[in-house]
């Protein structure tokens, strides 16, 4: 989009009274912005404004709003920032179809065909080791296979989401409750930045927008809209995760969740949207399942569903073995195993070893131990 026109989107927005309904109403009625922007009083009203908001349009935002855009513009053009209008063939088709679609998306990195295959994942930011880690090993599998992963950039299962599909080789897109030129938080600088070499991360938020608690429900329906189905992978009950799984089914979307312990409250809210019906995942194979039925044969094209999400592993030998079984998928400690199996400390550290070279546990700090 050149800088006029950027400009006129823009100055619409900031006219009190000009919501997206309104905007859109407007647009379709008249042409484009420039066009409402320059009408007359009478043909605001027939596009259907009320006198005052007609008025309010003639007149247009206040100079210091002017001003302010001008120097968003600026920025946008700075930092080689995309904008893409609801009008726009680019514009993620899926996302178009939801009943309240962002007019104006920002976007840094690159929105490709190949999203149109995307999966949601979200929870709790103060999530457990096992739900960061079984999350991380789905958005892998699920990355790996040709299947972009949607996520909103916080701390916990979202970083996990992100940090799987980046490890899977994949595509991954972050949208953010702030304006594109800011971080938040602030730690997730350089994922950021791996996020967008390789997908994308969006904010329908102007330039400068601080991250407002008000902000991330209306981003989240931004992350169901762009996604076949949202996977929950671990939330309590007062997650703002849960706001994104309703406005997924209001979607049409399929909604998803690992289960948790039922002690542990960081899981409750993902274990009763399953006991209300959301499908109970175990692994990526579960969601492909459920999603390809909606994917054609165009999109179908560009997945890897040659790949085997079950590893072919080498058979354990005895100490392995029953190192792997004293452990579970809750942490145990070094000295747990010892006392479960009756093996020495250096045979116990040797079979640790051995199991974590070959992918089947991660170690955690403090020597505790968890079974992948």
């Amino acid at each position: 989009m050149d800088e006029a026109s950027l400009t006129s989107w823009l100055m619409l927005q900031a006219i009190d009274g000009v919501g997206d309904r309104t905007l859109l109403k407007l647009i379709h009625a008249l042409g484009d912005p420039k066009a409402v922007l320059g009408a007359t009083t009478d043909d605001l009203i027939s596009a259907g404004c009320s006198s005052e908001l007609a008025a309010s349009v003639r007149r247009g935002p206040e100079p210091s709003i002017r001003r302010q855009i001008d120097r968003q513009v600026k920025v946008i053009e700075r930092l080689k920032i995309q904008t893409l209008t609801v009008f726009d063939r680019s514009y993620p088709a899926r996302l178009k179809a939801i009943p309240d679609p962002p007019p104006l998306l920002y976007v840094s990195g690159n929105l490709s065909p190949k999203d149109e295959v995307a999966v949601a994942i979200v929870g709790g930011r103060r999530a457990t080791q096992f739900g960061r880690l079984i999350t991380e090993e789905i958005a892998k599998d699920l990355a790996g296979c040709g299947v972009t992963i949607v996520s909103g950039l916080a701390r916990g299962i979202d970083a996990a989401a992100h940090r799987g599909a980046l490890t899977g080789k994949g595509r991954t897109i972050a949208v953010v409750g702030c304006g594109i030129d800011r971080t938040y938080p602030s730690e997730h600088h350089m994922l950021r930045r791996n996020i967008e070499s390789h997908g994308a991360v969006i904010s329908e938020l102007p330039i400068g927008a601080a991250p407002q608690s008000h902000h991330f429900p209306r981003r989240n329906r931004i992350i169901s809209g762009l996604s076949l189905g949202v996977l929950v992978g671990e939330a309590a009950t007062g997650s703002g995760s849960l706001i994104t799984a309703k406005l997924a089914l209001e979607q049409g979307r399929e909604v998803f969740a690992v289960p948790g312990s039922v002690k542990e409250e960081a899981c409750r809210g993902s274990n009763r949207l399953i006991k209300e019906g959301a499908k109970l995942i175990e692994g990526a194979q579960d969601i492909l399942d459920e999603i390809l039925p909606q994917v054609d044969a165009r999109q179908r094209a560009t997945l890897h569903l040659d790949r085997t999400l079950m590893e072919v592993r080498v058979p354990l030998r005895k100490e392995e073995a029953l190192v792997y079984e004293a452990l579970s998928f809750e942490a145990r400690s070094i000295d747990t195993v010892i006392e479960h199996t009756g093996m020495s400390a250096a045979e116990v550290s040797a079979a640790l070893l051995s199991l974590e070279l070959n992918g089947r546990i991660r170690q955690l700090p403090g020597q505790q131990y968890i079974r992948l």
